[in-house]
């Protein structure tokens, strides 16, 4: 047996898989109490110390510890946009930072260029050799994120890109659950009698859109109901390529324009767009919630004083922190583990945008 224990080593041992252990001792997936404890012994007792579980202060949640290292003790932060306090990454960056620097690292930080990405170049500030992991938040760019997977570190992706027909990138995602609130918004709509619903977002920005605009889609056709394309607003004016609030509200204002009957409901890809769909609705004469329900997504700061205030499906943020955290530990200590993609929980919250 190699020096070093893997957990292939305490597999062989122990006549199972290579998965079971890894679920185990990463504290991941549907696992039998007996088996997840007969693993933990047996990897104490083959010395196996990757991994050890700690109690988080204040949370009681198990995450996942190292030893103090020694070398590349930093975590590299790439974004492209610095986070405003109605982020929900802000909070979740912050939890992020505490429990690291717990673990004896430290993290940096660095804003990519646009001409950084269009050149697929590293920031200056940015030094391999010292670096344990990447960990990148709302970086859309494929050929970038390829990029700075190839670099041979661990890389932990806030979000991705949109999934159109490439191949996957060697990093382990975490996101929120897209999916789950959105079946149940809908399902309550259509109780309320509510059954014509639209959709507002460039469902190709990125992975979360996608996954909401996809699961707009899906809700419809289990229910039985079309979803009708004058209903959805996936694009964007083509002079808006820098996302100008103004610009992307004239071009909301636009398109609800040429629909002969306004929708029932608009589910709107995050808050934001929510907001923007507001105005351009208010432009037009159109009332929420009087005339038309509005529903965003991430429950940011702003979806509680805009007025009406906004039904939306609320992240938590610090339980993405401890996901973040369980992530990138398990690839710095165990390399050859399978990439995986985690959704972390949701909830969706009524206000007056929907008469609640």
């Amino acid at each position: 047996m190699s020096a070093r224990v893997t957990i292939q080593d305490i597999a062989d041992e122990l006549g199972i898989s290579r998965n079971t252990v890894s679920k185990a001792i990463n504290n991941t997936g549907i696992l039998a109490d007996a088996t997840r404890e007969k693993v933990l012994k047996k990897a104490a007792e083959m010395g196996y110390k990757q991994f050890s579980y700690v109690k988080v202060v204040d949370s009681g949640m198990p995450v996942l510890t190292l030893s103090t290292p020694k070398e590349n003790t930093e975590i590299a932060l790439f974004i492209t946009n610095l986070l405003g306090n109605s982020h929900f990454a802000t909070v979740m960056l912050d939890k992020f930072q505490k429990e690291l620097s717990g673990l004896g690292y430290t993290l940096t930080m660095h804003r990519i260029l646009s001409e950084e990405i269009d050149s697929l170049t590293l920031p200056a500030s940015f030094s391999r050799d010292r670096t344990a992991g990447i960990i990148c938040i709302e970086m859309f760019n494929y050929e970038y994120d390829k990029m700075i997977c190839n670099l041979g570190l661990p890389v932990l992706l806030i979000d991705a890109p949109a999934p159109c027909f490439k191949e996957p990138l060697e990093a382990d995602i975490l996101l929120m659950d897209n999916q789950s609130n959105i079946y149940l918004f809908i399902q309550e709509m259509i109780r309320r009698g509510k059954t014509n619903i639209g959709f507002v977002g460039n469902h190709l920005h990125c992975q979360s859109f996608f996954e909401r605009y996809a699961a707009y889609r899906q809700a419809l056709y289990l229910s039985g109901l079309p979803c009708p394309d004058k209903y959805c607003i996936t694009g964007n004016s083509a002079e808006n390529q820098d996302f100008d609030s103004a610009v992307y509200q004239d071009y909301l204002a636009e398109c609800l324009q040429k629909i002969r009957r306004i929708p029932d409901v608009l589910l709107c890809a995050n808050d934001f767009v929510a907001i923007d769909t507001m105005q351009a609705l208010k432009k037009l004469g159109y009332s929420v919630p009087q005339d038309i329900y509005l529903c965003g997504f991430d429950d940011s700061p702003d979806a509680k004083i805009v007025t009406p205030a906004l039904t939306s499906i609320h992240i938590h943020s610090q339980i993405m922190g401890y996901y973040a955290i369980n992530l990138l530990m398990s690839r710095i200590n165990e390399p050859s583990l399978n990439y995986c993609t985690v959704h972390t929980e949701t909830t969706l919250i009524y206000r007056e945008s929907t008469e609640n």
